[in-house]
């Protein structure tokens, strides 16, 4: 569990800043590098840090990388003597976690990420993670043959302004639906909806894998469209540090990114290994795992210079979306610089 210190600095954020909803700032509020040195002195040392993740196979790359070892191994030379991982279910409570302080990386949907800098969160994304990955799962007993199948239902999904809830939103629009008005999309966790569909109280869940493997293998739904038939080629998670880290701590940021590289690569080579890895950090059986893998449509990435495009292209969905009223572009919320250090 996250620190008591998140849970007080959460209560004060969502009383003070709405990080899902329209209500935002009209710009970045975030302090700037010659403000914060003023107000803060730079640490001289960094011994632990606090890496935020979800349980899902998007984000394998660091339960490979932790579960491997291969943090202590690069980042001991650096002082750090200890990471401490915190999983969280979806975007929202990570970023406000983040905001206040409690983690230093955090492998997180693009969305929620652009959502929080919006209302002042003091962070970067230097690495890409991985691209689609996620699945509409219509419960059994519905019949579906188009979009327009969907008009009436009650469809599950992450909190308003995550990757699931602003692609599920703008194919809906795409397709002539109204998201406010045509069916009804509630908000959930991965292991509510999975819940909820089993239980027949919602009739479909849009969530990342392996969540949809594990309702076709309960029996109470098929898997209908792949996220990549709504987006196609979308940036879905990325790994962002905290602007303290990037600042004062740059050395360390860069062998972070490398771990993140070269963790994603060993996955790609050994899924069956990575399976086993996330299945001890998480309540998915291994062979549900690597069931997903092979039906899902998502893709393993670590460059941050392919994802610029399509990250902006969230804060502009956003926008519309009514999510943010902030003008962000790719400079706002992605540093390539650790990236074209490594390969330059």
């Amino acid at each position: 569990m996250v620190k008591k210190s998140w849970i007080f600095a959460s209560l004060v954020l969502i009383c003070g800043l709405v990080l899902l909803c329209g209500c935002t700032s009209t710009q970045n509020t975030a302090p700037s590098a010659g403000d914060e040195a003023k107000a803060k002195p730079a640490d001289t040392e960094k011994t632990t840090l606090n890496i935020g993740y979800q349980p899902s196979d998007h984000q394998l790359a660091f339960m490979t990388a932790y579960s491997k070892g291969m943090y202590n191994e690069s980042l001991a030379p650096l002082g750090v003597k200890e990471v401490i991982p915190y999983s969280f279910p979806t975007g929202a409570p990570e970023m406000q976690a983040m905001m206040a302080g409690d983690i230093d990386f955090a492998y997180v949907g693009a969305a929620p990420f652009v959502t929080a800098v919006a209302t002042g969160l003091d962070a970067k994304i230097i690495g890409s993670v991985q691209t689609q990955g996620s699945s509409l799962v219509l419960r059994n007993g519905l019949n579906y043959s188009a979009p327009q199948d969907l008009k009436g239902l009650t469809i599950a999904t992450f909190p308003a302004g995550t990757i699931q809830d602003t692609i599920l939103k703008t194919w809906l629009k795409e397709q002539g639906i109204d998201p406010e008005k045509d069916l009804k999309i509630v908000a959930m966790g991965p292991g509510d909806a999975v819940t909820a569909i089993m239980a027949g109280k919602i009739d479909a869940a849009f969530l990342p894998s392996p969540s949809p493997v594990s309702i076709e293998e309960a029996g109470a739904g098929e898997i209908i469209v792949q996220s990549g038939e709504m987006s196609p080629d979308h940036v879905c998670c990325v790994l962002v540090a905290s602007g303290p880290m990037i600042r004062d701590h740059p050395e360390v940021v860069e062998e972070v990114l490398q771990i993140h590289q070269q963790a994603t690569e060993f996955n790609k080579q050994n899924p069956e290994q990575a399976a086993e890895y996330m299945a001890k950090m998480t309540s998915v059986n291994a062979s549900t795992i690597m069931k997903s893998l092979k039906e899902w449509d998502g893709h393993w990435v670590s460059d941050p210079t392919l994802i610029e495009k399509s990250v902006s292209g969230y804060a502009d969905e956003q926008a519309k979306l009514g999510y943010i009223t902030a003008n962000l572009t790719a400079s706002d919320l992605i540093d390539t610089s650790f990236w074209k250090q490594i390969h330059p």
